[in-house]
């Protein structure tokens, strides 16, 4: 018995320190699980902000490349009506100012270009025929010039017919010349004013496009920028997210096994402490009980144990 009782206080020993080492070794698991599921969930919330921010920033900046094409397309269009106007107008008066050299500066009038004729009217009139009629030019004051503009038709000058004469108050023609240059002079310098408009609009227009397309390009390169960083931000969370369940499941599992290793000290605990408790004094016992058994043997086998004792004393005190 003493010999089984050993063993099993051996054993108890080697298993409470077994089970004691894994209790610690779990504890220490659970708390690093537990960490690392706190830094997770904080990492995920931070990655969730930083996407919704670059979400939030691209959308911002697509609306504001739609609206930069918006007001560009508006400029371009007050740009093409500015210049179709000025050019328009600019037809007009040095239409004008032909009509006029014609009466009073010939040597400065310039001939309308005679009509093309195709190569079937060529050949009719070669032969004899009535080449097929001019059309009008159309336009304004028919001029060909195509322009909004509205002219009425009594204030409409054609080829053929001079200005009207001037009032009899004017005076004699004599001073028609000094007139007709004050009205050529004017109307240059509207031209002149006109071509100073359309350069300064044509430079504000190239100016301003050249802008447009750096805002363009710079939004590209943003756009593409914050979307690989999106990309790489939706990817890092997700590898976040495969992260916080794998801990979750590590620390579930460690719990668990936590909660069976300590059923198990338990159980030792209800196996060994009596034992253990009680083992010096069993062993005591026993030894006490193989010393009282040797001695009913010598006393069955015919010796006098109390004369043995007391011849010892005897020689003891000599």
């Amino acid at each position: 018995e003493q010999l089984d009782d050993d063993s099993k206080k051996e054993y108890c020993g080697l298993q409470f320190d077994h089970t004691d080492d894994s209790k610690k070794a779990l504890e220490r698991q659970i708390a690093d699980e537990e960490a690392a599921i706190a830094d997770a969930k904080e990492g995920i919330k931070t990655l969730t902000e930083e996407i919704s921010a670059l979400e939030a920033g691209i959308i911002a900046l697509d609306k504001s490349v739609a609206q930069a094409t918006e007001q560009r397309k508006a400029e371009n269009v007050e740009y093409k009506e500015l210049m179709a106007s000025d050019s328009a107008a600019k037809e007009v008066l040095g239409f004008a100012k032909n009509r006029l050299n014609k009466f009073y500066n010939p040597k400065l009038y310039k001939e309308a270009p005679k009509q093309e004729l195709s190569a079937e009217d060529r050949i009719f009139a070669n032969n004899g025929g009535t080449p097929p009629p001019t059309e009008a030019p159309g336009g304004i004051a028919d001029t060909g010039i195509a322009a909004l503009m509205q002219v009425s038709a009594h204030n409409q000058l054609s080829d053929d017919t001079a200005p009207a004469p001037p009032p009899a108050t004017w005076g004699a023609y004599s001073n028609k010349s000094e007139e007709n240059n004050g009205v050529v002079a004017m109307i240059d310098l509207l031209i002149k004013d006109l071509t100073k408009e359309m350069t300064e609009a044509e430079a504000e227009e190239k100016h301003v496009q050249e802008d447009y397309e750096t805002l363009m390009q710079d939004s590209a390169d943003k756009r593409t920028t914050d979307s690989k960083a999106l990309e790489a931000k939706v990817s890092a969370k997700a590898d976040m997210e495969a992260e916080l369940l794998a801990h979750s499941e590590a620390h579930k599992g460690a719990v668990k096994e936590l909660m069976a290793t300590e059923e198990y000290i338990a159980s030792l605990h209800a196996e060994c402490d009596w034992l253990i408790q009680y083992f010096e004094t069993r062993k005591t016992a026993r030894s006490d009980e193989i010393e009282s058994l040797k001695r009913a043997k010598e006393v069955l086998s015919g010796a006098d144990y109390a004369l043995i004792q007391t011849r010892a004393r005897g020689n003891l005190r000599r």
